[in-house]
């Protein structure tokens, strides 16, 4: 089957798709709910811009179907190609305002979550789960912890902020470093914006402490041994954590993103209530991480019950199954 992906001018996924070889094009597009006036002109235009450059992709590559994903993005593709068989698949447990417009489009909604559907009516949906890279699984705990260097004895603490990082995460992490040092190590993803902070709070440790912090900017094809090596992580609560902490059974203190719709809020609320994660509001990082830290640390019990609820929730063939649906609208 030939495939062509579709992405936002600059967006951030260009250099992730040259890197798996998939043809890749791009078009304008702009967000449009929660716009300022001034901004919205704008941003109108943009989507316009859109829909003619997605119009002359479909008419260049002819798609037998469409697949869409994420958000403001897929839109101006979405109304340009609604006369195409299409499917949607919607990562978090409630869509956003674009994807809840996409889905009046699509013929099919493919979900991660029976809770999902609550949201749809009149489509067919299929409940496939999240799907996750294959090179994730290939890691084993012990050969994880040999790749990042890590103490085989010790607790590890995986401390992540998404591709661009989480300002506050970071300085909360960076303000009880020594604390936490003292007790885990810790592997942390910043972010490539707060690196220098970073770099220059790990210069500042001692040699017994620089020892147990690894840190990095962002991980590619290592990203498999961090989520195997921790036994917790603390993280937002974006889509893959609904699909890569249930793979790795691994427990985590879940921040939801403050500033933005509440979908990061309903994802860590499903993950907690399922037993299999804790939820810590922004506002009250810098006073409450270390304790929840250590709480759950201190709690073995505790641990191992996170451990097995959020494996449960695994469906490690949920990529195989939205290919399925592809496959078959496609007449494959």
């Amino acid at each position: 089957m030939e495939t062509l992906w579709v992405g936002g001018e600059g967006g951030l996924e260009a250099g992730l798709i040259e890197r798996t070889g998939i043809p890749f094009k791009t078009i304008p597009a702009a967000g449009i709910h929660g716009v300022g006036l001034k901004q919205l002109p704008r941003n109108l235009w943009q989507v316009i811009r859109g829909i003619g450059a997605s119009l002359r992709i479909l008419w260049d590559f002819k798609p037998n179907v469409l697949f869409f994903t994420g958000g403001y993005v897929a839109f101006p593709m979405a109304v340009a190609g609604w006369f195409k068989q299409s499917l949607l698949y919607v990562p978090d447990m409630e869509p956003g305002m674009a994807l809840k417009s996409i889905a009046r489009l699509a013929d099919r909604i493919t979900v991660t979550s029976d809770a999902s559907k609550a949201f749809f009516s009149g489509k067919k949906i299929v409940v496939t789960g999240y799907p996750t890279r294959p090179e994730l699984a290939k890691w084993t705990r012990e050969e994880a912890r040999s790749k990042l260097g890590l103490n085989s004895f010790l607790p590890t603490l995986l401390v992540f902020g998404g591709s661009k990082g989480a300002h506050s995460i970071n300085e909360a992490m960076l303000e009880h470093l020594p604390a936490l040092l003292a007790r885990v190590q810790i592997v942390h993803i910043s972010g490539e914006l707060d690196w220098p902070m970073v770099t220059a709070r790990r210069n500042s440790l001692t040699a017994t402490q620089a020892e147990r912090y690894h840190a990095y900017p962002y991980l590619h094809e290592e990203m498999g041994a961090a989520l195997a090596a921790a036994d917790l992580v603390v993280s937002r609560a974006g889509a893959s954590t609904l699909g890569e902490y249930p793979l790795f059974g691994l427990p985590a203190i879940l921040v939801p993103y403050p500033h933005a719709w509440r979908y990061q809020k309903v994802n860590a609320d499903y993950l907690a209530q399922r037993g299999a994660a804790v939820v810590l509001e922004d506002n009250r990082l810098k006073g409450d991480l270390y304790t929840t830290i250590c709480t759950l640390m201190d709690n073995p019990g505790k641990m191992d019950a996170m451990q097995k609820s959020m494996r449960e929730l695994a469906r490690p063939q949920a990529a195989q199954a939205i290919a399925a649906q592809l496959a078959e609208m496609a007449g494959a």
